[in-house]
C-alpha cells in the first residue's frame, strides 16, 4: 500500500469513530415523545452528576407511587446558566415537571428541550429551557406510545 492510502484510510477512520461516538451521546437518538407530559411529585434525591444530572421522585399515579426519574444538563449548565445551589432542589420538595417522556412508556423525563420545573408549593418556576412552550418540531417521528 502507498503512503498516501494509508493516511488517508486512516483519517477517514478516525472521523466516522469521532462522528460515531459524538452522536451516541449528544442526540437523544428519537427516544423520546415529543409532545410534553406534566408530572407533579415528590423529590427522593437529586443526582448532580456529569453529563447529566438527576432528579428521583415519587409520583403517585392512579393511587399508586411511581418512582419517576428526570433528566436535566450538567450541573455546571444549571448552576452557571440557572443559578442552582444545594439548596434550590432537596430531598422532600413537591415539583411539576413538564418535559418529554420516554417513548417506551417508562417513568423517565427528558428536560433539556422544551422543559420546566415548578416548586408546587411556592409556584416559583426553577427551570425553563428556552424553548419551553413551543409546539413539537414539524415532522418530529411520532408523539405518543411505542414506535
Amino acid at each position: 500500500m502507498n503512503r498516501t492510502l494509508l493516511i488517508a484510510m486512516s483519517v477517514t477512520i478516525g472521523i466516522l469513530v469521532w462522528s460515531s461516538r459524538a452522536g451516541a451521546h449528544h442526540g437523544d437518538a428519537d427516544r423520546y415523545n415529543q409532545d410534553v407530559v406534566t408530572i407533579t411529585g415528590t423529590v427522593v434525591d437529586v443526582q448532580m452528576v456529569n453529563p447529566h444530572a438527576r432528579i428521583v421522585l415519587d409520583v403517585v399515579e392512579d393511587g399508586k407511587t411511581v418512582r419517576w426519574q428526570a433528566e436535566l444538563g450538567g450541573p455546571q449548565q444549571l448552576i452557571k446558566q440557572f443559578g442552582w445551589t444545594p439548596s434550590t432542589v432537596k430531598a422532600g420538595m413537591k415539583l411539576t415537571l413538564i418535559g418529554r417522556r420516554l417513548r417506551s412508556g417508562a417513568p423517565y423525563l427528558n428536560l433539556t428541550e422544551r422543559a420546566n420545573i415548578v416548586a408546587t408549593d411556592s409556584g416559583k418556576e426553577i427551570y425553563r429551557t428556552a424553548n419551553f412552550g413551543e409546539a413539537a418540531p414539524q415532522g418530529a417521528r411520532g408523539t405518543g406510545g411505542n414506535p
